[in-house]
This record gives structure tokens, sequence and C-alpha cells, in this order.
């Protein structure tokens, strides 16, 4: 993509505005948006309505492949974002508002994929589904979605406005609307970062000339000590963004899984486990299976402890943002509805509740259609108990964990939130309710086909969670990047919903596709398929091995014991440092987060919090020693690397969906590539060059004067 033409994608018409946006009155200390809650600009008009939906459907497919094959998905924000202010500079009339509201809808998509993809393909690793019914598939996405479009409602007013949360690629977000509006400087920050990003991320993932990752080990008697990282751009901008506490808290997370737990695990385990679970493999290769199939399940404990504690520590800002919510419904009844401003008006709360009331028996039918008496041969009370069980622990999960998901996306992004964690605790959770309700005779050795069904069950109330964790939490980043440019945060919300019901419609037919392509997590729908192209699954068979795991009574209780003890040790450190009034605090899901995630990921989102800190420094010692603003000069410096970041992001993020099209008819994630194999080594040097080269750049940027 020529710089010129993605300079001109951005030069939408000009709003006349002064020079605001993200900023602090000194003597009232209100926020002030970029576009004034008393000025308003046409937001769901008839071309951002359809470049949405069809955005959504497209992300949702791009993302729905990268998910099943490595496991994770692209954010989909800031490329929805730039795709939008490229298409609707071609009218005459366009604004920021018709922009961020599109982006809104668009990202809906890819966090559908998300939720979907990480669970529904279990049903078909479990033998349970052949392939992926359309209503089913539909009907569970759409109900799961919604429901995490209204449990974000109240989320909005708890995260965003009392917790004052980071929520760095809502804020990236906004920055990119903003450059895009405003033009100059800003806009060409972003494209210069944008293009080279999209240009490493093309060389890295689709012509292979430079590594994605590089990792080593060194051994100590019988333990192996791992160390690897992410040769990945867009997470050092999301880095550069949350800032050095939280990068420094996710880091210490990953050590705390790679320097102690992987090591010890392997000096005291008994060696015919150890044996088993690695099999051939040594090295750095070794460390990985042990953490992806022992240490792992303690980044699960510390996630269920944190995720209660967030809990713990969102009730009052909860309880106030669902008054305030009541409140507006009042005024509004009273015909003082325009004394709220435009600006923090929601959907009202009684429809909210209404709407998730409503959601109640739908996602009840879904259940007895999906586990129907023919799988589950119980008797009738006790199917309809838990039918029941299973739809209303629905609705109390999904509305917990979308308020942990959109928590943790508040500390560390959508890219970096681990809604698979979640979902995790949601199955390992239910499967134990199903195993004390239905008897000790669900045993997958003994009673197969019951015990299939029960893990069924378990993986459709993981599903109906995921789908609402992971649209949470995406959209709490939407709505981060609407109070930043002024949006009505009921139009996003309606339009979040028109995202979801989009992206719902066409993700059964995508993973049918995919499914009988490729084959899924070992499972090829007809003989004679290869499995070199079959697509991993990872994480549904992640929530496979946890349901299974719950009947087969074979889990990792021990990591995940020990992953509770270590979550309950930060937040004593938390209130210790609370209490002596520390800067630097330990929100333990940031941690969590750490030990979950592979370590790769935590150490390009270190370094990009190294790399703020570092230059916040050096504008400060400048600052002072030439007599000028320090306060001042920090700020410039953060919202230029913030500029810098965001298109880092931007970049990376964009070339990651489209490398997803040619992947996908090729049936091979080397489809373009341009070397032998044999240049690995060649590789792995030009990656580490190149990311050296950033890290750089990033702080020069920064620092500028």
């Amino acid at each position: 993509m020529p710089l010129a033409f993605l300079c001109s994608s951005f030069n939408l018409k000009r709003i006349n505005l002064t020079k605001r946006g993200n900023i602090l009155s000194d003597d009232t200390k209100q926020f002030v948006p970029y576009v004034r809650a008393e000025d308003d600009y046409p937001q769901i008009t008839f071309k951002a309505v359809v470049l949405g939906i069809l955005l959504s459907a497209i992300l949702a497919g791009a993302n729905a492949y990268l998910g099943l094959k490595v496991g994770m998905t692209v954010s989909a924000s800031i490329p929805a974002a730039v795709i939008s202010m490229a298409v609707l500079r071609l009218f005459k009339e366009s604004n920021i508002l018709e922009n961020n509201i599109v982006q809104t809808a668009a990202s809906a998509g890819e966090s559908l994929a998300a939720g979907v993809i990480f669970t529904l393909p279990a049903l078909i690793l479990l033998r349970y589904w052949s392939d992926f019914p359309f209503l089913d598939t539909m009907a569970i996405a759409m109900c799961g979605g919604v429901l995490g479009v209204l449990f974000t409602i109240p989320l909005r007013r708890a995260l965003i406005i009392e917790k004052k949360l980071k929520f760095p690629e809502g804020v990236a977000t906004g920055e990119v609307l903003k450059a895009g509006t405003e033009g100059g400087k800003g806009i060409i920050q972003i494209a210069w970062a944008g293009l080279a990003a999209a240009l490493y991320k093309l060389g890295q993932t689709g012509f292979k000339l430079f590594s994605g990752s590089v990792s080593g080990s060194a051994t100590a008697g019988k333990s192996i000590f791992g160390m690897g990282t992410e040769l990945s751009v867009a997470l050092l901008g999301v880095g550069y963004i949350v800032g050095l506490n939280i990068a420094v808290l996710v880091f210490a997370g990953g050590l705390i899984s790679w320097l102690f737990g992987i090591p010890l695990y392997m000096a005291f385990a008994n060696p015919a486990e150890v044996a088993e679970v690695v099999g051939n493999m040594s090295g750095y290769d070794a460390a990985l299976e042990i953490w992806s199939q022992k240490i792992r399940y303690m980044g699960v404990g510390a996630m269920v402890v944190g995720g209660i504690w967030a809990l713990i520590s969102l009730a009052k800002p909860l309880k106030d943002g669902i008054a305030s919510s009541w409140e507006a419904v009042k005024k509004a009844r009273a015909g003082k509805s325009a004394d709220i401003p435009r600006t923090e008006r929601d959907m009202p709360i009684n429809y909210v509740l209404w709407g998730i009331i409503g959601l109640a028996v739908p996602i009840f039918i879904i259940f007895t259609q999906v586990i129907d008496t023919t799988h589950l041969p119980v008797s009738s009370g006790l199917y309809w108990t838990t039918m029941t069980i299973g739809a209303v622990f629905s609705l109390v999960a999904g509305f917990l964990f979308a308020s942990v998901a959109g928590y943790m996306a508040g500390l560390v992004g959508s890219s970096n939130n681990p809604i698979s964690g979640v979902t995790i605790a949601t199955i390992l959770a239910t499967s134990l309710i199903l195993l004390a309700l239905l008897g000790t005779q669900l045993d997958f050795a003994v009673d197969t086909g019951r015990a299939q069904a029960a893990a069924a069950a378990a993986i459709l109330v993981g599903a109906m969670v995921a789908c609402a964790a992971a649209i949470a939490g995406d959209n709490m980043q939407d709505l981060k990047a609407g109070q930043l440019v002024g949006a009505t945060p009921y139009k996003q919300q309606i339009m979040q919903i028109v995202g979801v019901v989009s992206a719902a419609l066409v993700i059964a037919p995508i993973l049918s596709l995919l499914f009988n392509a490729y084959g899924l997590g070992g499972v090829l729908p007809r003989e004679g398929m290869s499995s070199a192209e079959m697509l991993s699954a990872p994480q549904a068979t992640l929530m496979q091995s946890v349901a299974e795991g719950v009947f087969a009574r074979n889990l990792e209780w021990n990591m995940i014991w020990i992953g509770c003890v270590i979550a309950v040790a930060i937040i004593i450190l938390d209130k210790i440092l609370e209490a002596k009034e520390f800067e630097f605090r330990t929100p333990v899901l940031a941690v969590a987060v750490g030990i979950y995630l592979p370590l790769e990921l935590t150490v390009p989102i270190f370094v990009g919090g190294m790399i703020a800190w570092w230059a916040g420094r050096m504008v400060a010692n400048r600052a002072r020693r030439e007599g000028t603003d320090v306060e001042e000069a920090k700020t410039k410096a953060e919202r230029r690397g913030l500029l810098f970041s965001s298109g880092l992001i931007t970049g990376e993020a964009l070339i990651g969906i489209v490398l997803a099209i040619p992947f996908a008819i090729q049936e091979s994630t080397d489809a373009l590539r341009l070397v032998p194999e044999s240049f690995a080594p060649v590789a792995d040097w030009l990656g580490a060059l190149a990311a050296v080269f950033f890290i750089i750049w990033l702080y020069k940027v920064a620092v500028k004067k």
C-alpha cells in the first residue's frame, strides 16, 4: 500500500473543531471529548450500517481461520477504522463519529469469531457433532454475542468512567480516528509506522523472510530453562500504551511459569510422567510442551481467583453505574432526558434487563436442541433440571466473566485478553456441577455416552460465556474509543448488536467450510485427507481436555491450586502497596494473564512498557535542564509514542487479516513463502535485527524534540 494512498485514505471531511480531545481541564478535571456533547453529527447512517455489516462478516471469517490455525485472533478495531475511513472518503459527507460507528460494528465480527472458534470445535473433537449445524451454531453465537453487548452497558460506567483503565486498543483506535480527521503530522506518523509494520509482517508471516519468534533454552540437571519472544511490533505498541506497571506484571507472570514453574516441575516430578509429556522433544520444545499440558493450569487457577477479586472490586462501581442508568431512565420518563449529555446516554437499563431475561428462553431452547434426551438418557426430571441449570448458569457466568473480560481488556488490551482462560474456568465449574448432579457414573472410561453428552453441555455453557466475554472485552475497547472521540454510547451499542447478528449469520458456513477443507484438531471429516494441513484448533482442544478431564478424573488440580495460592499472595501484596501509597501496584489479573499466556507474548509487551518509561524519563530530564514545563513535555512525548504505537498495531493487524485470504485459498500458511525452510537461521537474525530497529525507532519518536 503506497504511503500516499494510506495518507489520502484518512483525508475525510474535516469537522470544524477546536484543538482538544483526551484532555483534562485544569479547573474542572473533567474529560473533554474530541466532539463536544453539545455537538452532534450523523452516526448511524445507511452507508455506515451496510459497511459495518459487510466488514463484520469479512473479519469474522478471516479471524475464524487464523484462530483455528494458530489459536489467536487479530484485534479488528483499528483495521476496521482504517478500512472505514478509506471507504467513506469516497462519499461526499462523512465524519469521525460515523467512522467510529462502522468500526464498532465491524470489530464485533472478530470478537464473536474468537468466542465461537475457541469452544464449538470442541464438540467436533468430542465426536458429539459431525459438522457445524447452521441453526444451532448461529443461535449459540448470536445469543452469546448479544448477551455480551447487553452486559457491557452497565460495565461502561464501571470500567471506563469509574476505574479509568487504559484500554490500549481503544485509545489507539481513538487516536487513529482523530489523526485521520485532523491530517497533518499525526496521520503521517501513523502512516509511516503502519506501512513499516505491514511490510515487516508481510515479510514475516507471508514471505517467511523474518522469523516470527526466537527462542532458546538452557539445561540444569533435569530442568530446562526456556526463554523466547515474539518479534511482534503490534505487541511492542501495546506495551507502550499500557505502560511500565502493567507490562512488568504481565512479564512477571510469564517468568513465574518459565523461570520457576517448568524447571521445578521437571526437577521434582516423576521422570516417567515427564517423559510421557515431552516424548522425544528436547530443549525449548520440551519446555513449551510442559507449559502447555501442565504449568498453564496455574494460570487458570490464578485467573479464577483474580476474576473473583475483580468482581469484588467492581461491585461498587457496577452498583453506581446501574443506579446511574436507572436515574437516566427516570429522567427520560419525566421528560428530562435533555439533562443527560449526549456522550453519556446508554441504552436504557430497563431495556437491558428485559433483553437479558428475554434471551433466557432461546438459550434454554438451544440447550434442549443440542443436548436432547437421546444423548443424555436420564430421568425426565433430572434432564430438565440439567437443562435449566445450564441455561441459568450461562446467564450468571456470562455476566460475571464478561465483567472480568472487560476488566482484563482495560489492563492489557483485547489482543492479549485470555478469553480462553475465562472459558476454561466456566467449563471447569460447569463440569463439576454436572458431575455432582448427574452422578459418579459419568466417566469416559465407564459410561462414554452420557459423559460425552455432559461434557458437550459444559462446552455449550462455555461457548455462551466465551462469546459474551469476547464481545464484552472488544466492545469495551470500542466504547473507550467512542468516549475519546465523543460518540453517543447507545448508538454504539445498537451497532454492536448489528455487528454480532451479521457475524453470527456467516460463522456456521465458514466453520463448516474450514472443517471440511482442512479437518480440525485431529478429526478429519473424510478418508484420504492430509493431516499436514489440518487446523490444530489449539484452544478448542484445551476446552475438550478440561471437560473430559473432569469426568475422567485426571485434571491438573495441583497446578490449579498452586495458581490460586499465587493469586492470593499477589492480592495481599497489592493491598500492602496500596496501604503504603506506592504508585506501583500489582493488579492480580495482569499477573494471571502472564502466567496463562505463552512467554513469547509477554516479552515484547514488557519491552514496550520499558520504552515508554525510559522515554518519559529522558524527556523529563531534558525539560528540567532547559527550564521548560516537564508535564507538558511528557504529555507531548506520550502522544507521539501513542500515535506511532497505534500505527504499529494498525499495520500488523491489517496484514494479518489480509494474509488469511491466500492462506485459506492455498490451504497453507506457506502460500506466499519465498525462501526454503533451510533459510530459518538467517530469518531468525533478520527478524531479531528488524525488531531491534523498531524498538529504537519507537524510542526515537517518543523522545524527539
